[in-house]
């Protein structure tokens, strides 16, 4: 019979194919809390996915709210990934009112208001992935997590905006926007003539400022000091926003049309070679 650990490893390989494989590349003790904590984060990142409107996907965020303020309604045992997440919660004592942060901050993901500041951008990335990856640090050592929490703070923010280009087709066509309005103001755009594509040149600026921004914080990440073997692998992801960062300065305005992902076996070695260098 499949154990809980292979249910959310299942779960994980299915809606987050790169933190999947983390896990696997992590100690076999600390997979299933890993696990728990990234299946947890890819489901509040698909509620937009998997809802028509706002109001059910804010319902369920809430739900998940609930079931760490303890008072969801139901048993959380029907849920695999609920359940796992609240016994870890516990064993690993993890801050729960940064796993609610977590969740409060994708309550923007299921609206489409822009962000205003590149302040407002790293408020958002901070709150998600990297306090995942601080959460995670917590897991696998929590007397050296608090020594990368600098490197974790900028790397997450250097992560998020590597996965807000990949989407950035999607998101176009939902009309959202997540490159900050002040860094397209600075271009000469505005958000409707960013997300109508009517100046190729000034959208590419804009990419190229906003990737900029992703690997300024990846450099401020690296040098922050050196992040300890023991917690190395919840920075393992961070190794694969480079290339994403580099390939959407270069696209410009063709990301709408190009696909930027490295294949996934390309990632799969890039995280080998980063578990085994130490460096991401």
């Amino acid at each position: 019979m499949a154990t809980d650990l292979d249910i959310l490893l299942a779960t994980l390989r299915d809606t987050d194919r790169d933190r999947y494989l983390a896990c696997l590349l992590s100690p076999q003790d600390k997979r299933r809390p890993l696990a728990a904590l990234y299946a947890f984060n890819a489901e509040l990142a698909r509620v937009r996915d998997v809802v028509r409107e706002a109001l059910p996907g804010e319902i369920r965020l809430q739900w998940w709210r609930d079931l760490l303020e303890g008072s969801a309604h139901g048993d959380a045992g029907a849920n695999p990934v609920a359940a796992a997440l609240l016994e870890e919660v516990d064993r690993y004592r993890l801050p729960r009112q940064s796993l609610v942060a977590m969740i409060d901050a994708r309550i923007g993901d299921l609206y489409d208001d822009p962000l205003s500041t590149r302040n407002e951008l790293e408020g958002y990335a901070g709150e998600t992935a990297s306090a995942l990856i601080q959460l995670a640090s917590l897991v696998l050592s929590a007397d050296d997590a608090a020594r990368s929490a600098e490197a974790a703070g900028h790397a997450g923010v250097a992560q998020a905006i590597a996965g807000l280009l990949l989407l950035m087709p999607l998101h176009r066509q939902r009309g959202q926007l997540y490159v900050p309005l002040e860094i397209l103001n600075a271009t000469g755009l505005d958000r409707d003539a960013f997300l109508a594509g009517r100046d190729p040149a000034r959208i590419s600026a804009a990419i190229e400022a906003f990737a900029g921004l992703g690997l300024e914080h990846l450099a401020k990440a690296r040098s922050a000091g050196a992040v300890s073997k023991a917690v190395f692998p919840a920075f393992l992801p961070v190794a694969l926003a480079e290339p994403v960062l580099r390939k959407a300065m270069r696209a410009g305005a063709q990301i709408f049309e190009r696909n930027i992902q490295p294949p996934q076996w390309r990632r799969q070695l890039r995280m080998a070679k980063a578990q085994f260098l130490q460096r991401f």
